[in-house]
């Protein structure tokens, strides 16, 4: 099912023995749009630190009271290796990570497999030794949702608006839309843009740039955020943007 990444802000994030905090967050890997980890906001319980869930190692989901339970401990989650919440996260602290919860390591694995139950998929220690060479850098294709909402929407012919929102796929965690804005342009109204419409991202311009125009996205099927998104209004998208279903090629 399609979820809007805005309205599971604030869930419950359960371990084990005990809740942990609320998501506050969501890292995206800019290349597959896929969702990478749930930032979690501890409170009080771990002060200054920064809490990331691999979706891989939710448990099933209770969407009626807002819960996502993960298959670990509160005492495996205070002892894990540090995150900085303040700091990108780098390649080598997601490999010490992943590596202490025995989560699969997604950068070494095929998009297909990467949804694999947490301990059923080998480490590869090559990934380990990678991502030392690297200690210091941040990963280049990991970016916050929360940073990106905002960015500029830039069609062919001109600016339509901002990035308000995304919709994700709530089992692969992929994202399948951005929501856009067009308050400055078309007032009232908001339109959705796939990533693969999209022709180039300046993240210091923060400006997303989409290969349609305007008047194109002007009479496009119109988005109701109080709807969900189905599969009957995604094939009207698509047909109307004359582009092929991404869902065939599942």
């Amino acid at each position: 099912m399609l979820r809007s990444i805005d309205s599971l802000g604030g869930y419950t994030i359960r371990a084990k023995d005990g809740d942990i905090g609320q998501v506050d967050d969501f890292l995206f890997d800019d290349q597959s749009w896929a969702v990478r980890y749930l930032v979690v906001n501890t409170g009080n319980w771990l002060v200054g630190r920064k809490v990331i869930v691999l979706p891989a190692a939710l448990e099933t989901p209770d969407w009626e009271t807002e819960m996502l339970t993960v298959n670990v401990s509160k005492g495996q989650i205070e002892n894990s290796p540090p995150l900085a919440a303040d700091q990108p996260v780098s390649r080598q602290k997601q490999a010490e990570l992943h590596q202490y919860y025995g989560w699969p390591m997604y950068w070494t694995m095929g998009a297909s497999s990467f949804f694999t139950a947490p301990g059923k998929t080998q480490l590869a220690e090559s990934a380990v030794d990678a991502a030392e060479e690297d200690a210091a850098v941040s990963d280049p294709h990991l970016r916050s949702a929360g940073e990106v909402t905002g960015y500029h929407i830039q069609a062919t012919d001109g600016r339509i608006g901002q990035v308000e929102d995304f919709i994700v796929e709530d089992e692969t965690w992929l994202i399948q839309y951005l929501v856009v804005d067009t308050h400055t342009w078309l007032p009232g109204r908001k339109v959705l843009v796939a990533p693969t419409w999209i022709e180039q991202i300046n993240w210091e311009l923060r400006e997303v740039r989409v290969d349609l125009k305007r008047e194109t996205i002007k009479h496009s099927p119109e988005f109701d955020p109080s709807a969900p998104v189905n599969r009957e209004y995604e094939m009207r998208l698509y047909d109307y943007y004359g582009r092929p279903h991404y869902w065939a090629r599942l």
